[in-house]
């Protein structure tokens, strides 16, 4: 129940978080019946806050490490998760970064490795939004840690921060040529999608979208009633990106730093909420729906057979 975050594993097979169970299952490379390893630790559920994004470590045969996204009854966290070997069993290895604010909604909650090795991950303002604009939060954020913890030495500060000034970012993607992309939940005006640039201020809660005079611009922007965008996704030239109140997937072909035409919706209103975007080894998309999430915000009624993972091709003309 209220699947959100999913990572593959080297054999194929994949690891799904489910929110308000605080669950981790692993799902087989070919689909079919899900297998529970086990339930993370002190997992407080709020109406967006539980077990949120998760991500397989890149030497996960050797290490059996998955990184995890955390809501706790006092402050999120990041944690290294150890599975193991038979997937019957999870524990905290350790926790790697604390002290993000909690609150009932806006937790973010995306975590990604990048090409760089290191974790990235978007944290929400806590619904105060001046906690986006503030060097002293940690909140409205995207951070960026090593594996181990450690700030890395590139990092803009002697701080986890990487750029500021976001609402509620829920994914996270790369490029080729690794351009880093994020998408964020805007407020009743425009959701958007960023190019992050370490150090850079993206403008809430004084900017929404495109309009105003403070922060980087978004490379595309969505209005919410067709979007509030969660988990991205890079394949074909593309983003992928699911949206949630939108109940949709769309589609934003990019170059680089830049959006190459307007955003393509599709499966609108097919599979209800979308929440989660990843390429799978085959290069089809694996997208998790979201729609018995019992969420505050865009929230719809469960279909029959819900929640599920839909896999997509895209590689096609």
């Amino acid at each position: 129940m209220s699947p959100w975050g999913l990572t593959f594993l080297p054999d194929g097979s994949a690891l799904v978080s489910e929110r308000i169970t605080g669950e981790i299952q692993r799902i087989p490379a070919d689909g079919g019946d899900a297998q529970t390893v086990g339930v993370v630790p002190d997992v407080d559920v709020s109406s967006e806050g539980g077990l949120l994004g998760i991500v397989a470590s890149e030497d996960f045969d050797e290490d059996r490490t998955v990184f995890a996204s955390v809501s706790g009854a006092d402050q999120n966290r990041i944690v290294a998760l150890t599975i193991a070997e038979d997937y019957g069993s999870l524990s905290v290895d350790r926790v790697l970064l604390d002290g993000i604010e909690t609150a009932d909604r806006h937790h973010g909650g995306r975590i990604v490795i990048g090409p760089d090795g290191h974790l990235w991950i978007g944290t929400g303002d806590a619904f105060e939004p001046e906690n986006s604009a503030t060097a002293d939060s940690l909140n409205g954020k995207i951070l960026r840690i090593a594996t181990d913890g450690s700030i890395p030495e590139d990092n803009p500060g002697d701080s986890p921060i990487y750029s500021s000034g976001h609402r509620n970012v829920q994914g996270i993607a790369f490029g080729p040529d690794g351009t880093a992309y994020a998408s964020e939940l805007g407020h009743r005006t425009w959701d958007e999608v960023n190019v992050l640039h370490p150090g850079a201020d993206y403008g809430w809660p004084e900017t929404e979208g495109a309009e105003g005079d403070t922060g980087e611009e978004p490379i595309a922007v969505i209005h919410p009633d067709e979007a509030s965008p969660s988990g991205v996704a890079y394949a074909e030239g593309s983003l992928w990106i699911g949206a949630l109140g939108g109940q949709r997937l769309w589609q934003l072909p990019v170059d680089g730093d830049t959006a190459t035409a307007e955003p393509i919706a599709h499966l609108v209103g097919d599979y209800g909420r979308i929440r989660t975007v990843e390429v799978a080894p085959d290069g089809s998309l694996w997208l998790i729906t979201s729609n018995t999430d019992l969420a505050t915000w865009g929230g719809t009624d469960p279909r029959p057979g819900d929640d599920r993972i839909l896999r997509v091709d895209v590689s096609g003309p």
